[in-house]
C-alpha cells in the first residue's frame, strides 16, 4: 500500500507541472501561484483531475505490480532458504541410510529379531527422509522454473502464483523436516494413540469433544495422512462421550505430546445465569510403542481386566470392550476396535505398557514398579488450551503463551503454529 502512494504522488506532481506552459519560467509559476488565489485554484484543480486520471488508468496495473512484487520476494525468499539447506541435509540423511543399509546387509536377521526390527524401522527412517528431502529439492526448482518462465511471459501473475504454490510446498517440507530432527525424546518417533473425552455438563461438552475429534483428524490429513478411528462412543443427543483415534505414522507422538490435558471452549452463555459458559474436554497422548520382547513386563497380579458391553458407533450395534486397570497406580484403558476380544487384550495391554513407561520417564524412574501413584499426573488438572468463541475469536495456548486470532482456522485443523511452539518450547527447557 505504501509503495502505491508513493508511485500515485510522484505520477501527480509530474502531470500539474506539465499543465504549465513551458514559455513560463518557475520563477513566474511561484509568483502567479503566489499573487493569485484563482491560479492556485486552477494548479490544484488540474493536479485533481490529473491524478484522478492517472489513478483511474494505472491502479490496477499499480496493485498488479505491487502483488507481483511481493509474491517474488516471498518466493526468491523460500527458495533461497530451501537451497541452501536442501543440499547439506540430503547428503547427511543419504550417509545415514547407507549406514543402515550396511547393518541390515552385514547383520543376520534371524539371530535377533528385536534389534532385526529396530535396524528395519532405521532403515524404514532412513528411507522417507531421503525421498521427502528430494522432494524438497525438486519443488525448489520447480519454483525456480517457473518463475523464470514467468519473468520471460512478462510476467504473468498466474505463473507466479504457482511458483509461489511450489515454494510454499518446499518451505512446508523443510519445516517438517527441522521439526522432526528436534524430536529426540525416547517415544517421539512412534506413532500416537490420541484419546478424547468429554467433559460433564450435558450435551455441550459432547459437541465440543465431537469438534476436537474433527480437528486432529483434519491436521492429519493435512499433513499428508489419516488418523484411524478405531473407538467412539456416541451420546444421544449429540457428539460424543470419548474417541481414539490412531495415527500410525512417524513422530506422531512427538508431534501431539503438547496435547494432553484439558481443552476449554469458552461460548456465549446459553441461560442468564452467566454471560460466558466453558465446556472442556481431556485429550490424552499414548505412544504408540513396537511389541518388543525386551518390554518391561507387568505382573498379571497387578491387573484388573474386565469386558462390559457398551454401544458403538451404531445405536444397534454392540463392541465387545477390554478394560485393562493398573491396580498399584491405577490408571486404565481400554481397546474395543479390534476384531475379537484377544486382538482388544493384546492393544489395552500395549496401551497400558506404553502409559506406563512414560509416566515412569516423567518420574525418573527405572521401572514400572517404582512408579509413585501420589506422582501421577492428573490430566484434569493440566490446562492446555482456550478456545474462545465468545465475546471474540482467540486461541490461547496455556503451556506455551502463544495465542492465534483465528478460531475457525484453528478448528480446521491447521495447529502446527501450536504444535510448534510446544516442540521449541520443550527443547529450550
Amino acid at each position: 500500500m505504501g509503495m502505491t502512494t508513493v508511485v500515485s504522488e510522484h505520477a501527480c506532481v509530474r502531470t500539474a507541472r506539465d499543465i504549465i506552459p513551458s514559455s513560463f519560467n518557475s520563477k513566474w509559476q511561484y509568483s502567479l501561484v503566489r499573487n493569485k488565489p484563482q491560479a492556485k485554484l486552477i494548479l490544484h484543480s488540474s493536479r485533481i483531475r490529473a491524478c484522478n486520471s492517472m489513478a483511474n488508468n494505472n491502479k490496477k496495473d499499480v496493485y498488479n505490480q505491487v502483488g507481483l512484487f511481493s509474491l517474488r520476494r516471498k518466493i526468491e525468499d523460500a527458495v533461497h532458504r530451501a537451497d541452501l539447506f536442501a543440499s547439506a541435509a540430503l547428503e547427511m540423511e543419504e550417509a545415514r541410510r547407507t549406514k543402515h543399509e550396511e547393518m541390515a546387509r552385514d547383520f543376520d536377521l534371524w539371530d535377533d529379531p528385536a534389534k532385526s526390527n529396530d535396524i528395519l524401522v532405521k532403515l524404514a527412517n532412513s528411507a522417507k527422509l531421503v525421498d521427502s528431502l528430494k522432494d524438497l529439492r525438486y519443488k525448489v526448482e520447480e519454483a525456480k522454473l517457473i518463475q523464470h518462465l514467468a519473468e520471460m511471459n512478462a510476467i504473468d501473475y498466474g505463473l507466479y502464483k504457482q511458483a509461489y504454490n511450489a515454494s510454499l510446498d518446499a518451505s512446508k517440507i523443510q519445516d517438517q523436516y527441522e521439526m522432526c530432527k528436534l524430536l529426540k525424546g525416547p517415544f517421539d518417533v512412534a506413532g500416537a494413540c490420541l484419546v478424547i473425552k468429554a467433559g460433564c455438563g450435558g450435551i455441550y461438552p459432547k459437541i465440543w469433544a465431537e469438534q476436537l475429534l474433527s480437528m486432529y483428524l483434519k491436521w492429519a490429513k493435512k499433513q499428508g495422512y489419516e488418523g484411524r478411528i478405531v473407538d467412539r462412543c456416541l451420546f444421544k443427543n449429540g457428539g460424543i462421550i470419548s474417541a481414539t483415534i490412531e495415527f500410525e505414522f512417524e513422530c506422531a507422538y512427538g508431534y501431539l505430546s503438547g496435547e494432553k490435558g484439558v481443552h476449554y471452549l469458552i461460548r456465549d452463555s446459553v441461560t442468564e445465569s452467566s454471560l460466558h459458559e466453558a465446556s472442556l474436554a481431556v485429550v490424552d497422548v499414548i505412544p504408540m510403542l513396537l511389541e518388543n520382547p525386551h518390554d518391561q513386563e507387568i505382573d498379571s497380579k497387578d491387573l484388573f481386566i474386565s469386558s462390559p458391553l457398551i454401544n458403538g458407533e451404531q445405536n444397534r450395534q454392540t463392541r465387545l470392550t477390554v478394560c485393562i486397570q493398573h491396580v498399584p497406580t491405577g490408571i486404565s484403558v481400554q481397546s474395543s476396535g479390534e476384531r475379537s476380544h484377544f486382538a482388544n487384550k493384546t492393544k489395552a495391554l500395549n496401551r497400558l505398557k506404553a502409559t506406563l513407561q512414560v509416566i515412569a520417564r516423567e518420574q525418573g524412574v527405572a521401572c514400572i514398579s517404582n512408579i509413585s501413584k501420589d506422582n501421577i499426573i492428573n490430566l484434569l488438572k493440566v490446562e492446555t488450551r482456550r478456545y474462545v468463541s465468545h465475546p471474540y475469536k482467540l486461541v490461547h495456548d496455556l503451556k506455551t503463551g502463544i495465542e492465534v486470532p483465528d478460531l475457525n482456522s484453528v478448528l480446521e485443523g491447521n495447529i502446527e503454529p501450536l504444535i510448534a511452539a510446544h516442540i521449541n518450547t520443550r527443547v529450550m527447557s
